[in-house]
């Protein structure tokens, strides 16, 4: 009976028996702490997901934001310049020409700075092209589509640099012709001009259309909104969830705040304001670098290009005198070409950039060239020679091509400000997003725990 009475086993029997059903109801969802387990759960993978997401969408939107500043939209502009450049060179070594004997000093400057501009810009596009690390981050579709283009692009530049020097000794050789009165000149300075039509600017026209295109399509995944959409409405359902989280463990555990829910509410709703305002602002400063900045300096370039062959042509025109038109026809299909009118230049310059004065210009300078040709077909060939170097035709010419430089310089400008503010918009959010997520995990540990540790 003693033995009986003095022991006592319920505390040693059931003592371990306590110690297991605690971890045994963490893992069973019928209870309380079973269900607040599974809901740590799954608020720290859904945390974790959001940052996963938001970090890959403003990734994937910064990393083409940056290749339209860093490669697509210098390597374009590049390009651009070559082509001016050259269209320069050609209509001033025409231009000069005409004097006879040692040609202006102000148009030996401007040849020698288009030829010297071109080398430089056919060296940066090489630089710049052969540098992988800008095109390595971007999105597949975008490194397909620039590996493609580099390797043609890589073709032209070689033709461009191997075409120069060769354009420029044909020219200098009929510069050296004409200063001694040799007609040998006019052939050579025909040849060089055919040369640079046939070879270097097509080459470098190449070079545009490829680069404009994937400076079309950089901006493009820059501004895209499938992804952006789907990140946020997957960021409002997370945070929907944990409204109904927080709901729920209010009427578990009878308290209104859970600090640890409160502040992954916080850095939640931080973080996808961030990234939809970041995108909105981006978004909207690089579609306005494209609709007022690179359209319509696209626009003036094209219409500079026309206008510089024109008055190269109107210059080897009077050169030739031997009643060959062939090059005036080519002045009057690039006049064509230039408009005013419907599908023209003019009309795409008109359409962009609102310029009516550019129309003017272009029309006044029509109108002193029927003028200088009427004089050379009449017989006053001195007459029309004045006229294209220093008279009407000439000023008609200048103003033209000054208001189609300025075009291109004041838009280029706007191009290159908004689409580095857009860049900009997305500095660091793909680390935010990242930071906002770990807040957000440590915020549903740190809240829920507190709530298991009461069952304990």
């Amino acid at each position: 009976m003693t033995s009986s009475v003095g022991v006592s086993p319920g505390p040693v029997t059931r003592a371990p028996a306590v110690q297991r059903a605690w971890p045994r109801s963490r893992l069973d969802t019928a209870t309380t702490p079973g269900r607040l387990g599974l809901l740590l759960v799954g608020l720290v993978l859904l945390s974790l997901a959001w940052g996963v997401l938001a970090a890959l969408t403003a990734e994937q939107h910064a990393s083409a934001a940056a290749e339209v500043v860093a490669v697509s939209e210098p390597l374009s502009l590049d390009a651009e310049q070559i082509y001016q450049s050259l269209s320069d060179a050609d209509a001033t070594a025409a231009s000069a020409f005409l004097v006879g004997g040692l040609e202006p000093t102000a148009d030996r400057q401007r040849y020698n700075a288009d030829i010297a501009q071109a080398a430089i810009r056919i060296e940066a596009a090489s630089a710049l092209l052969g540098s992988s690390a800008a095109r390595t981050q971007l999105p597949g579709n975008l490194n397909r589509q620039a590996s493609a283009a580099g390797s043609a692009t890589g073709d032209d530049l070689a033709t461009l640099s191997a075409g120069l020097p060769v354009y420029a000794d044909e020219v200098g050789t009929a510069r050296a012709d004409n200063r001694i009165g040799y007609p040998l000149g006019a052939a050579y300075l025909r040849e060089a001009s055919n040369m640079l039509r046939d070879t270097l600017l097509p080459a470098a026209s190449d070079i545009y259309t490829k680069e404009n295109g994937l400076l079309t399509s950089a901006s493009a995944q820059a501004t895209g909104l499938p992804l952006l959409v789907v990140t946020l409405v997957f960021g409002l359902g997370a945070g929907f969830l944990l409204y109904r989280s927080w709901r729920w463990l209010t009427r578990r555990t009878h308290r209104r705040v859970n600090y640890g829910l409160l502040v992954a509410a916080v850095a939640g709703a931080i973080s996808l304001v961030w990234l939809a305002g970041a995108f909105a602002f981006g978004r909207a400063e690089l579609l306005h670098a494209q609709q007022q900045g690179s359209a319509p300096a696209e626009a003036f370039a094209r219409a500079d290009v026309a206008v510089l062959q024109a008055h190269a042509d109107e210059s080897l025109t009077l050169i030739d005198n031997t009643g060959d038109d062939s090059y005036q026809k080519d002045f009057i299909a690039q006049q064509k070409l230039l408009g005013p009118g419907p599908g023209t230049l003019l009309a795409a310059v008109q359409a962009s950039a609102g310029s009516a004065s550019v129309t003017a210009d272009a029309q006044a300078w029509y109108r002193a060239h029927a003028a200088l040709r009427a004089l050379d077909d009449g017989g006053s060939h001195t007459a029309a020679v004045q006229s294209a170097l220093n008279g009407q035709a000439a000023t008609a010419f200048n103003r033209l091509s000054a208001d189609l430089s300025d075009g291109i310089n004041a838009h280029q400008a706007a191009f290159a400000s908004d689409a580095r503010g857009g860049r900009d918009a997305f500095t660091g959010l793909a680390v935010g997003m990242i930071v906002a997520s770990l807040i957000m995990v440590a915020g549903c540990a740190w809240g829920l725990n507190r709530r298991l540790a009461e069952y304990r």
